[in-house]
């Protein structure tokens, strides 16, 4: 069983950044791979990003890939995502998520166990 707190999100001006942050309990979190999704008004939840257990491999959708990154801290059970030139369009509730096995279809929330209750990130235009 893991639970998982989100923290970190803000309102920011187009351009700015943040870095979200989910910390999660469980003496078993460095087994789990980890992942962010968001979830804007009137939308479906989406895949934003993921991360391996070890940390070795990353994955992004398209819209974020080069602006946001994933990364985590198993020594203080904590996987971040630093998220810069932030656009209107990023706005959303954003969430983490966490499994303990290997899926290929990671970028599905159906592939996830565990998840936040999510951050709101507000990017005015």
């Amino acid at each position: 069983q893991v639970q998982l707190v989100e923290s970190g999100g803000g309102l920011v001006q187009a351009g700015g950044s943040l870095r979200l942050s989910c910390s999660a309990s469980g003496r078993t979190f460095s087994s789990y791979a980890m992942g962010w999704f968001r979830q804007a008004p009137g939308k479906e939840r989406e895949f934003v990003a993921r991360i391996t257990w070890s940390g070795d491999s990353t994955y992004y959708a398209n819209s974020v890939k080069g602006r946001f990154t994933i990364s985590r801290d198993n020594a203080k059970n904590t996987v971040y995502l630093q998220m810069n030139s932030l656009k209107p369009e990023d706005t959303a509730v954003y969430y983490c998520a966490a499994t303990p096995v290997f899926r290929s279809d990671y970028y599905r929330d159906s592939a996830y166990d565990y998840w936040g209750q999510g951050t709101q990130v507000t990017v005015s235009s």
